[in-house]
């Protein structure tokens, strides 16, 4: 076979939701500042104990119930991740422990917010050289642990969740070429480091860079994949703030495609956001099967990557 496709998708939330009320009991903010803003409402925030491998595990076990598969048909994990405290075992080869699978290869990834096209990509790779024929494809944060909730500018952002999908081999391309770089000399403008680790950015920056550099990428990304922007059903941008993603989606030129808007609720969950917001429209039928769909993260390192698949 010399394709691939996304055959299904799945998520993950936490329980807890915080709400912008919360936040202003904890910081000096307020509802109307946040909504204003970045747009968001609300955001899932994980307990403790639990992991990130757990959040990922969760949304693969559902991608795999929606496929109508047994673990032990996935030969490839890839979690894309920036927030896993322990080095090894990786998250993906704990993936793939909870979850009951055999003898299947392992690697995580680090783009941060751009992880999961990242990875996605390396799937599609994968299968369509013969490396795999059925992969797990996993983006999963849990921003709640490198987030310092006395800081007002980045305390009101983030969110913890995973998103997963099936990639497997097929005769027919659904999964297009992907167009990824990044900006290596501007890429302390998003970080997560220091001890404990702690998230902080150059918000200014990042709003400029993406604004105004992303959107002619993205329409290369539909070129590519022989679509025009007009032609997308759907636009699935990484789930930074609303004051990004509307801009950049406009300038796109996807005047008939459904904007995932999943950060009003969600948050910023990093490599989670795309798959997760994804997974929602597809779940809620917002989106007809085979249709095609902009896939396009960016963030961290300055990274981006970007992709049109065929919605499963």
């Amino acid at each position: 076979m010399t394709g691939s496709r996304v055959a299904a998708l799945g998520h993950y939330q936490p329980a807890k939701v915080l709400t912008n009320d919360d936040l202003a009991a904890m910081v000096d903010t307020s509802d109307e500042w946040i909504r204003s803003r970045v747009g968001i409402r609300t955001r899932h925030v994980a307990d403790p104990a639990e992991t990130v491998d757990e959040l990922a595990a969760h949304a693969g076990a559902k991608a795999l119930a929606n496929a109508g598969l047994d673990p032990a048909e996935i030969d490839l994990v890839l979690v894309a991740t920036s927030t896993a405290i322990d080095r090894s075992p990786n998250m993906a080869a704990r993936v793939a422990a909870r979850l009951g699978m055999a003898s299947p290869a392992t690697m995580d990834l680090n783009v941060v917010c751009a992880g999961f096209t990242h990875a996605l990509a390396t799937a599609d790779h994968a299968v369509r050289a013969g490396a795999a024929r059925r992969a797990l494809v996993i983006g999963a944060d849990k921003m709640a642990a490198v987030t310092d909730w006395t800081d007002r500018t980045t305390c009101v952002l983030v969110g913890d969740g995973a998103g997963a999908a099936i990639v497997e081999a097929t005769d027919e391309p659904g999964i297009g070429p992907v167009l990824w770089g990044s900006v290596p000399g501007m890429g302390n403008a998003v970080r997560i480091e220091g001890t404990p680790p702690r998230f902080a950015q150059e918000g200014q920056t990042v709003y400029r860079w993406a604004t105004t550099t992303l959107p002619a990428i993205a329409r290369s990304v539909c070129e590519r994949a022989g679509v025009l922007p007009e032609e997308l059903a759907a636009v699935v941008l990484h789930q930074a703030n609303l004051r990004i993603i509307e801009p950049v989606a406009k300038r796109i030129g996807a005047v008939n495609a459904v904007i995932a808007r999943d950060v009003t609720e969600s948050g910023n969950t990093s490599a989670a956001s795309i798959p997760l917001a994804l997974s929602k429209l597809v779940e809620r039928g917002e989106i007809e099967s085979g249709a095609p769909v902009l896939l396009f993260g960016f963030g961290g390192n300055l990274s981006y990557a970007g992709q049109v698949i065929h919605c499963p």
